[in-house]
């Protein structure tokens, strides 16, 4: 991988409505740290990143300067921009500022604090393959479909459903393709795959883990208290194999 660019955009510029009033969920103290300050360590880390950009609140800027990035000495992180109204557009204000030199583009959530080098590895390498990777693991509950409130519509079949996480890696023109079809049809997606495959692009899953958890309520940070606490036994173990290792019962 001599030579290759790649930029990493940590998207936080979320409101955190559900995690109530006081400060926003993605600079709650984790053990003693800003929750953001976990997963920019190990994209510090990665021998892969050349970048970081932070999407954070208009209000928040000077915020993450001082206490995140000068606090943590943090030095690949290059630009704090403010994010929109919605994730997708948090992630394309980021995106803009990458240059056009870059490689690959690695989208990873900010309350996402036990990303592993593994994960940022595999996505990146796997992206220069097929266009796009992203880290996911399979579902394990039976998934029923509703179009009401209260009554099941149908069952979807297990086995071809995973759960999408990030990090999430691009090629850049690829991302750039995906974000011009969305300004020409206005579509709004909940992730960056949702984008790239509305292109023709097969996105690769990558083994996630169950520790990768969003944090979105104050019950989920209590759950990474947890992990931790359990520190490297729950970080180093808890992945899967690509789809085709995953049996019906591994899933039961």
């Amino acid at each position: 991988m001599f030579n290759l660019k790649v930029a990493a955009i940590i998207a936080a510029a979320g409101l955190g409505k559900r995690f109530g009033e006081g400060l926003r969920k993605q600079f709650q103290p984790l053990s003693g740290k800003p929750l953001i300050v976990y997963s920019i360590e190990r994209f510090e880390e990665s021998e892969l990143i050349n970048e970081i950009i932070l999407v954070v609140p208009k209000d928040s800027i000077i915020y993450c300067q001082r206490e995140i990035k000068d606090k943590f000495q943090f030095k690949k992180i290059t630009k704090i921009i403010p994010g929109g109204k919605e994730r997708q557009q948090s992630v394309k204000m980021g995106f803009n500022s990458v240059s056009s030199e870059t490689d690959v583009v690695v989208v990873h959530d900010g309350v996402r604090p036990f990303v592993t080098a593994r994960m940022i590895d595999e996505v990146i390498k796997e992206s220069l393959n097929t266009g796009g990777a992203i880290a996911a693991i399979p579902v394990k509950d039976t998934v029923k479909k509703s179009s009401t409130k209260n009554h099941v519509e149908g069952t979807l079949l297990r086995d071809a459903l995973w759960l999408a996480q990030t990090p999430q890696a691009f090629q850049y023109n690829v991302l750039k393709s995906a974000y011009e079809k969305t300004e020409n049809d206005g579509f709004l997606g909940t992730d960056e795959s949702s984008l790239v495959e509305r292109i023709g692009i097969r996105v690769t899953l990558v083994a996630g883990s169950q520790t990768n958890i969003k944090i979105t309520t104050k019950e989920d940070l209590l759950l990474g208290e947890l992990v931790l606490k359990e520190g490297t036994r729950l970080l180093d173990n808890d992945q899967y194999d690509h789809g085709e290792n995953i049996t019906q019962s591994e899933r039961y």
